[in-house]
Formats: structure tokens, C-alpha cells, sequence
């Protein structure tokens, strides 16, 4: 999966609010709870680059990625409204 495939799952699932997902109750949360959650990813990946295997940093990343895409999605903002500030 790529990030802009990601990008439109979380979309997808921002405008569906699927029952039973994750994602949906951090939506319902909102910004906030992203936040903690992408946070949380973020130190999980620190400690699996630190500690862990190279399978398991790569899962957390792709976590943080996930959340990322969630937070955008949350917040509106477009893939080339991020990737203009590459």
C-alpha cells in the first residue's frame, strides 16, 4: 500500500465512519486523540529502532504513516498541501 493509498482509506473512512474500526473512534474523538495516538506510534517506533527488530520498526513506521493519514484526514488537509512542504 502506498501513503496515497492510505491517505484515501483514512478519507474513506472519515466520510463512511465504519462500525468496529479503530479509526472511527479516534474520528469521533477527534484531533486530539489522533494526535495521541500518532504520538504514541512515534515512541513505538523509536523504541523498535532502539530495541526491536528491523520487521517490527518497520511496522511501527508504517503505524506512524498510518496516523498521519488519519490526522489529515481529520483535519481536511490534501496530499499536495503536505507534499508542497517537502
Amino acid at each position: 500500500m502506498t501513503f496515497e493509498e492510505m491517505y484515501e482509506l483514512a478519507c474513506k473512512r472519515k466520510q463512511e465512519m465504519p462500525e468496529g474500526k479503530g479509526t472511527t473512534e479516534l474520528f469521533r474523538k477527534g484531533a486530539h486523540a489522533i494526535g495521541k495516538k500518532l504520538v504514541e506510534e512515534a515512541a513505538e517506533s523509536w523504541m523498535a529502532a532502539r530495541f526491536e527488530s528491523r520487521d517490527d520498526q518497520a511496522l511501527e513506521l508504517s503505524q506512524v504513516l498510518y496516523y498521519v493519514a488519519v490526522m489529515m484526514a481529520e483535519k481536511g488537509l490534501t496530499l499536495e498541501e503536505v507534499y508542497k512542504k517537502l
